[in-house]
């Protein structure tokens, strides 16, 4: 991977570790470290603190900039710089920071008033007015971001052993190798750091990751080292067209047919034998080119082929961009139900090009914006309000790309496998997977079939009045609101082979408002049924 070449800078709310980070980065790199707070403090010969008493914010903030410029401006690749949380709300700097690499280090309001509140810092008094300027701030930190840092699942306990060993240290040391790299990746590419019990890998955005073709930068962000570990392509037919020559050199390259008959054992063990006749060991990886369908095929076959190898999931469909490549649920349909036989298998790495969307039908790009729509539904707020928004017809914005993606890995970071938080993305799922069953998975595409999911579970919510609005901005995108060579019945039976059904209970999830969904909700047969006919009638 390339070095870096420019400042890594380090912003974030109050308690998000800035300064730590800084420290295990700065001592890893060899490089100066440098914290805006520290130095402040320094020149005024007393704490942040003690300057608002005597000043206030105002003063303070002024100084900050000036300071927080001058450090930008001289700042080159030997320098590793934490910023105080407020200073990006200075226009100046967020200009000064366009050079450098920005990163975000995540983290949430309750852990953050845990750290930093009840008056620990000059702002952070009370609990309400800290969650106000919390959210105030978020914004402009996603923004300026290129690299988005979670917060610690595995925090530093050895930083001698970190020094030697990245698996030792804290976040920021095991994404390094990846923010060093940044270097080498198209203008505006982001980095985000996908964090599991199983498994830490990046996640890298960016227009021409894989459309523009460029071989040898594509090399130097590749995961592995291609003379050490072949990559083994699986694709399907259309893509495999599309995209398959701009991946470099393949050791081999599997395509498997377009749509979501594909995603069967069959497939599964066509894929496997081919793989064993072309010589593929543990020591080479496997890359799923493709949609939802090739990135949990070939994640299956990854988790299962010589007892598990690596996959890079490069993702060319919105509802795989936004979803399915993240969070290691692989497997394929049985008949009977779908997703019914898999494995957890975390990818090594993720490559986002949102410009391969440019060439997905009308209808596949509409169908995959239900899974943006859904994104939305469970985080509420800002995200909700763009997406109703957007124009149809066309692409996401990137920004919302990124952010679907990151409320994935979030959930994932909390919940890996499915025991509680992570049922939330299953919203619009029970129904719309049996619609897919029942229909045989042919009638519908999955996010087709989701959208019908959706209109149920907020039927089953009892919220007409945002049902009436899903309706609606399905209906704009060309997507079915009523079901349609499949009867009641047939529907309801599926539903009662659902994957997740623990006993007699199918845990449904539903939704109290955008940003407000529950998991474990019990519904009856009855108006189970009664959501499904409203949807036929």
């Amino acid at each position: 991977m390339a070095p870096l070449d420019r400042a890594l800078v380090f912003i974030g709310f109050m308690g998000a570790g800035k300064t730590t980070a800084v420290g295990e980065v700065g001592l890893a790199l060899d490089a100066e470290m440098l914290d805006s707070d520290d130095v402040l403090e320094e020149r005024f010969g007393h704490s942040i603190a003690e300057e608002f008493e005597r000043n206030g914010e105002a003063a303070f903030r002024a100084k900050e900039e000036e300071l927080v410029c001058e450090m930008l401006a001289y700042a080159g690749s030997d320098s590793v710089i934490a910023l105080g949380g407020g200073s990006v709300l200075s226009a100046r700097v967020r200009d000064a920071l366009e050079p450098h690499v920005t990163v975000l280090l995540d983290i949430d309001v309750k852990t953050a008033w845990r750290r930093a509140g009840r008056g620990r810092r000059p702002l952070a008094g009370d609990p309400e007015s800290f969650a106000k300027l919390y959210e105030q701030r978020r914004p402009l930190y996603e923004e300026l971001a290129d690299v988005f840092l979670p917060p610690d699942i595995r925090p530093l306990t050895d930083l001698t052993r970190a020094l030697t060993n990245p698996a030792f240290g804290g976040v920021a040391i095991r994404a390094l190798p990846w923010l060093r790299a940044l270097a080498a990746f198209p203008p505006g590419t982001r980095l985000l750091w996908a964090a599991a019990e199983s498994g830490e890998y990046p996640v890298l955005v960016g227009r021409g990751l894989v459309s523009a073709g460029d071989e040898d930068r594509l090399a130097r962000i590749w995961p592995f080292d291609r003379a050490a570990s072949r990559p083994f392509c699986v694709t399907d037919e259309t893509v495999g067209e599309l995209y398959g020559g701009r991946l470099g050199k393949l050791a081999e390259s599997i395509a498997i047919p377009p749509g979501e008959s594909a995603k069967t054992l069959a497939t599964a063990e066509r894929v496997w034998r081919e793989l064993a006749h072309a010589g593929m060991t543990r020591a080479d990886h496997l890359v799923a080119l493709g949609g939802g369908v090739v990135g949990d095929l070939a994640g299956f076959c990854a988790a299962t082929y010589q007892r598990g190898v690596p996959v890079v999931q490069v993702p060319t469909t919105l509802v795989a961009q936004v979803d399915s490549a993240y969070g290691g649920k692989t497997g394929v349909d049985l008949p009977e139900a779908k997703n019914y036989v898999g494995a957890y298998h975390q990818p090594a790495a993720v490559l986002v090009d949102p410009d391969t969307l440019r060439t997905l039908p009308l209808a596949e790009l509409s169908a995959g914006w239900v899974e943006v729509l859904k994104t939305a539904l469970i985080a509420g707020g800002a995200l909700w309000e763009r997406v109703c928004a957007e124009a149809p017809g066309l692409p996401p914005e990137e920004r919302t790309i990124l952010a679907c993606a990151r409320l994935k890995l979030a959930v994932v970071a909390e919940d890996e496998r499915d025991g509680g938080r992570r049922q939330v993305l299953n919203l619009g799922h029970t129904v719309g997977h049996a619609i897919e069953t029942a229909t045989v998975y042919g009638r519908y595409r999955h996010g087709e079939a989701v959208g019908l999911g959706l209109l149920a579970a907020l039927r089953l919510s009892g919220q007409e009045q945002l049902r009436a609005h899903v309706r609606e901005l399905l209906s704009a995108r060309g997507l079915p609101v009523a079901l349609e060579g499949v009867g009641v019945d047939e529907v309801v039976a599926a539903v009662a082979h659902d994957k997740k059904r623990v006993g007699a209970h199918i845990p449904f999830v539903l939704v109290h408002a955008p940003g407000d969904v529950r998991v474990g909700c019990e519904v009856a047969d009855r108006d189970l049924r009664a959501a499904v006919a409203e949807l036929v009638a």
